[in-house]
């Protein structure tokens, strides 16, 4: 039989003999070796979105008001990344950072809205 190793340092294992790691941090060490590559570019996407999200709420305290672009662009919201987009019947598109949302009206004006919705 041959002797088991610890996945992550590769130090013989003692005790049950299902166990996969000598300890919890190489549990954790393994685990966060195995999920980072796809889980980095998710957290970044994550973190954009939140700081989108936190931008517009932090400039729409009534659930309804309006701002300027050079606003949003001053405190860096990043305009490519939202969560979903609403079309009115009138046709204008709300882009909304999970609850938060804003619509581009003329002259680099915007109106900030809260879908109570989600």
């Amino acid at each position: 039989m041959e002797p088991r190793i610890c996945l992550d340092c590769g130090e013989p294992l003692k005790g049950r003999s299902d166990q996969k790691f000598c300890n919890d941090l190489c549990r954790n060490s393994y685990n966060n070796k195995k999920l980072s590559g796809s889980t980095n570019f998710m957290r970044k996407i994550n973190r954009i979105l939140k700081k989108n999200h936190a931008i517009l709420e932090e400039l729409n305290p009534e659930e309804k008001s309006t701002t300027f672009k050079s606003v949003l662009e001053k405190k860096e919201f990043n305009f490519k990344y939202y969560t979903n987009i609403y079309t009115t019947k009138t046709g204008r598109v709300y882009y909304f950072c999970y609850d938060q949302g804003y619509a581009e009206l003329e002259n680099n004006k915007f109106i900030l809205v809260k879908n109570e919705d989600f």
